[in-house]
């Protein structure tokens, strides 16, 4: 099994940046990529971010529009989402998300392992 625990999320002002954090724990030796999904009140879960895990190779929902990176520390078996120019439309929990799939998926139905979620709430 493997456990991901979001941590990072708050409020901040419109502009600002936040940058969250998932700690992969277990056997994480199974993962091979690894993506950040969102989900605003009454809305879908959307994909935010994936990346492989053993090197880079990342894509990004069309929202992103530059403003967000994911990056990974193989070595702390940490991901992270580091978010810049944020708007209120950016309000949402934002979900870590792991699967043993070799290549990074936008689609959640191919994400086995999920985390909590952290809110992020962007002030106008």
């Amino acid at each position: 099994q493997v456990q991901l625990v979001e941590s990072g999320g708050g409020l901040v002002q419109a502009g600002g940046s936040l940058r969250l954090s998932c700690a992969a724990s277990g056997r994480t030796s199974n993962l091979y990529s690894m993506a950040w999904f969102r989900q605003a009140p009454g809305k879908e879960r959307d994909f935010v971010a994936s990346t492989r895990w053993a090197f880079v190779y990342t894509i990004y929902g069309d929202f992103v529009k530059g403003r967000f990176v994911i990056s990974r520390d193989s070595a702390k078996n940490t991901l992270y989402l580091q978010m810049n120019s944020l708007k209120p439309e950016d309000t949402a929990v934002y979900y870590c998300a792991a699967t043993d799939r070799f290549t990074p998926s936008h689609a959640k139905v191919d994400y086995g392992y999920w985390g909590q979620g952290t809110q992020v709430i962007v002030s106008s």
